[in-house]
């Protein structure tokens, strides 16, 4: 598999799943209108409440979205994509911290109890959206252990980067960032994506990153509520546009970002982002939820998984692997099996890397799994072929030559008589 081209591909909306699976980026404040689960068995789905990623800003009283009264009967398709059935098999992400940026995590949701650190108003998640993402980080599903999230073995330190309605504010995200750097956290998750890069912001991301964290960070904003996208330009968000930060963009079942996404450059991963299923910060029902912020907690869940699976790993190691193994797509897609249970070779143009195809190891082997990146052997093959072939050619041209030798030799030793006749005359 070729390592996917980082850079300045724009992402294009495209068509793809139903519109009632499509949530609003900001609904009002109570559960979202129900919407319809699509079933992982390809058969009829059922319909749960929506999960907002952020409440009316122009509500006059701030009223937390209530819990849900509906539960999940069904897996959902995004964990068949991603294969979590058998990545737990693996890897569970145990003994990973995840810092969560959001709108903050309740320490006791269903699925999350014992296993959340949030202090003050990162306790309070009145949206909805950190808890729900937090399931897909690190949930065991509670009683339903088939929507467990990605690494259900990980913590979550829940960190605030919004204020009590959702809204995303940037001296908010710079101090969470620190908080998680101070606090070491192994993956840190940035659900929300700020319009403009600032000088505190990028000095906060490379302190994260020079202590050893793998930053993971939402692509663009969700689209406004309001009115369509077609008029806003292609742009760059903070901090998915730092250096070395992983940028990841929702896309549908079918492999396209929804439509009325806002185009944005960089992008690294594209993971499940529409029609996912997951618990709330109140009571044990589920909700459906969709949207960035959703596909950047499921890539933050799989960095977990590989960073348990892979610790002597270096954090540019965990995103090489991620994307190296990622399906080859216009956006790479994330592929969390993949990822932590790949045998790679090391980067091409690296030390030793000449002898580094024979020398991977076994599946096994620690060490033989360590390199992440895959090598783009098809020219070498092709060129390996082109040479059998010369070879070949060049083997049967010097055989002709030495039998038409042979052959005139012998016919000289007769005196240019036919074999046959030769005989005769010596009687």
């Amino acid at each position: 598999m070729k390592p996917p081209a980082n850079g300045a591909a724009r992402l294009l909306s495209g068509a793809g799943l139903a519109a009632a699976l499509l949530l609003p980026t900001a609904l009002p404040a109570q559960a979202g209108p129900p919407s319809r689960v699509p079933a992982a068995d390809g058969k009829k789905g059922q319909e749960l409440p929506g999960m907002p990623s952020a409440l009316d800003p122009e509500a006059d009283e701030v009223v937390c979205t209530p819990a849900s009264r509906e539960t999940a009967k069904k897996q959902d398709w995004s964990r068949q994509r991603l294969d979590l059935d058998r990545l737990h098999q693996h890897s569970t992400g145990a003994g990973v911290t995840v810092a969560l940026i959001g709108t903050g995590v309740t320490p006791g949701a269903a699925g999350l109890k014992g296993r959340v650190t949030a202090d003050g108003e990162a306790a309070d998640d009145c949206v909805g959206s950190g808890t729900f993402l937090a399931g897909l980080i690190a949930g065991t599903g509670g009683d339903s252990p088939r929507l467990a999230g990605v690494a259900p073995g990980a913590k979550i330190l829940a960190l605030r980067g919004t204020d009590r309605r959702g809204e995303a504010s940037a001296d908010l995200v710079v101090d969470a960032l620190r908080a998680a750097t101070e606090a070491r956290a192994e993956v840190i998750a940035v659900a929300v994506a700020l319009p403009r890069q600032d000088a505190a912001l990028s000095s906060a991301v490379a302190e994260a990153r020079r202590a050893g964290a793998v930053v993971v960070a939402a692509a663009a904003p969700d689209p406004p509520s309001r009115g369509g996208s077609d008029e806003i330009p292609a742009r760059t968000y903070w901090p998915a546009g730092e250096p070395g930060v992983l940028s990841v963009a929702d896309m549908l079942p079918g492999g396209v970002r929804p439509d009325g996404s806002l185009p944005t450059y960089g992008v690294d991963l594209a993971a499940p982002g529409a029609g996912v299923v997951s618990g709330g910060p109140r009571g044990t029902g589920h909700y459906l939820g969709g949207g960035v912020p959703v596909a950047t907690a499921y890539a933050a869940g799989a960095v977990a998984a590989v960073r348990a699976a892979h610790p002597d790993d270096s954090p540019e190691d965990v995103v090489r692997r991620l994307t190296a193994t990622a399906y080859p797509a216009d956006i790479p897609q994330l592929d969390a099996y993949a990822a932590v249970t790949s045998v790679l070779g090391e980067p091409v143009g690296s030390a030793g890397s000449a002898g580094s195809a024979g020398s991977a190891g076994s599946a096994g082997d620690k060490d033989g799994a360590d390199p992440v990146t895959v090598r783009d052997t098809s020219a070498t093959d092709r060129a390996t072929g082109r040479a059998t072939l010369f070879v070949l050619l060049g083997s049967a041209a010097v055989l002709a030559v030495l039998w038409a030798g042979f052959a005139l030799s012998r016919a000289r030793a007769r005196g240019w008589r036919p074999a046959g006749a030769a005989g005769t005359a010596s009687e």
